[in-house]
């Protein structure tokens, strides 16, 4: 592991890193994360009658449309040619679990496109019930596991 900092130049201000000398492989990260709901808004999103709409359908898309616009949130971020994103919500005893998969094939990894993914989909879940419970509670926001490049592969 080297001392010096990627994202820094020799003066000490931020640079995106240059990747252009990297060779492009095929890159996939998971992440996941969770929101805390209070019993009776769970219930409502469970039986789809939460006034806004459909919960987990609209934050689902969400996710996925974050992950595509991660370069523009994230300001040291490349922009990426995203091949595919899965995002899975799923209702447990007292909240929704988002887990987000991405992958593509180029020359740096995938991670925050993952991690944005489920932050944004957890966040549309938290705006889309607010009314019901402003005390929801978003937590756990992590990568589970990436693979591909140069480091290979990795799993909390």
């Amino acid at each position: 592991m080297t001392d010096k900092l990627t994202h820094i130049d020799d003066e000490g201000a931020a640079r995106m890193v240059d990747v252009s000398a990297k060779a492009e492989t095929k890159r996939e990260a998971v992440a996941e994360g969770y929101i805390l709901i209070a019993p009776t808004a769970l219930d409502a999103i469970r039986a789809g009658s939460v006034k806004k709409g459909d919960v987990l359908a609209v934050a689902r898309v969400a996710g996925i449309m974050a992950a595509k616009k991660t370069a523009e949130l994230i300001p040291l971020c490349h922009p990426l040619p995203i091949s595919g994103v899965t995002l899975d919500l799923a209702i447990e005893a007292d909240g929704i679990r988002a887990t987000a998969t991405v992958v593509t094939t180029y020359t740096t990894g995938i991670e925050m496109e993952a991690m944005t993914a489920v932050s944004v989909a957890l966040l549309t879940v938290y705006d889309m019930a607010k009314a019901l419970d402003r005390g929801m509670r978003i937590e756990g926001v992590r990568l589970l596991s990436k693979t591909g490049g140069k480091s290979g592969d990795w799993k909390a």
